[in-house]
């Protein structure tokens, strides 16, 4: 598979970079960036960290306001941000032109209900194809891979980590959408992405996932407690329950005065990533 490269800027040391690519999984070309830390660029394979963003966002949101690149070089890991959708000619939205449905809001699943199911594949492009164009076309060591994500790339990071905790050594979130099956924001998605069959919803909800067995080492999550959509659709209360019951270490952290920005994300972006490094090693 051939990627294009669409920039690239030195920074810290290291090199950052977009590209955009053909993807079989959702059948428009993907754009994705890469944070190489010097390291990297001087022949080592280096541990990969995920970042999944959130509702109307693109790779661009994280690569231009993150702050991680400094940490990454310091620390030596390869920083990758794919998009949050399909896009493109073709790909339907929400008919009303809605932020939380369509373009911009794939919420990391593989939808099953048309028109969605020919393009609709996050699932699936995050988990298996984007790893796959990593591996071969970066210095990456695929055996040491932690994942995170903001707000639904919170849910995103969640989920598929919960899912697969063989393939990542760590999982942290900022804001996650905690529970979408109980959230307006995750209702639509999930109804409209997988249809009204709320068994098939639950693959896609950490809490669920945890109710039904997933299990993981332990999960760090930030929450602004000035964030305007903690009660309505974060709810974060309900992945500490599901936590507590099934024995997962769970580090909460409530951070007054923060809100739902980047400004939130930057100034705990450190954090996260030092915390990733201890168990990638």
């Amino acid at each position: 598979m051939t990627i294009e490269t669409l920039s690239s800027n030195r920074s810290f040391g290291g090199i950052q970079s977009v590209h955009r690519h053909a993807s079989a999984e959702t059948g428009t070309d993907m754009v994705f960036s890469v944070f190489l830390p010097p390291q990297a660029i001087a022949g080592e394979k280096r541990p990969v960290v995920w970042y999944l963003s959130g509702l109307t966002c693109t790779h661009a949101n994280v690569t231009e306001k993150g702050e991680y690149r400094r940490v990454c070089a310091e620390l030596g890991l390869i920083f990758v941000a794919p998009d949050t959708s399909p896009r493109g000619e073709g790909v339907p939205d929400d008919p009303d032109g809605a932020y939380d449905f369509g373009l911009g809001a794939g919420f990391y699943v593989d939808a099953t209900e048309a028109p969605f199911a020919a393009n609709y594949r996050m699932r699936s492009y995050v988990e298996r194809e984007l790893p796959g164009l990593i591996a071969g076309h970066f210095p990456a060591d695929m055996g040491a891979q932690a994942i995170m994500g903001h707000s639904m790339g919170g849910h995103g990071a969640l989920t598929i980590g919960l899912r697969n905790p063989a393939a990542y050594r760590s999982i942290s979130a900022f804001a996650p959408i905690a529970s979408p099956m109980r959230c307006p924001w995750g209702e639509k998605a999930l109804g409209g992405y997988l249809g009204p069959d709320r068994a098939r919803w639950r693959d896609y909800d950490a809490t669920a996932l945890i109710e039904d067995g997933a299990r993981v080492d332990a999960l760090l999550v930030d929450q602004g407690e000035a964030d305007a959509f903690l009660e309505t659709q974060l709810k974060p209360e309900l992945l500490a329950e599901a936590c507590d019951r099934a024995g997962i270490p769970l580090t909460p952290r409530m951070q007054p005065g923060y809100d739902h920005s980047y400004y939130f994300i930057s100034t705990f972006m450190e954090d996260h990533l030092r915390w990733h490094a201890r168990r990638l090693g």
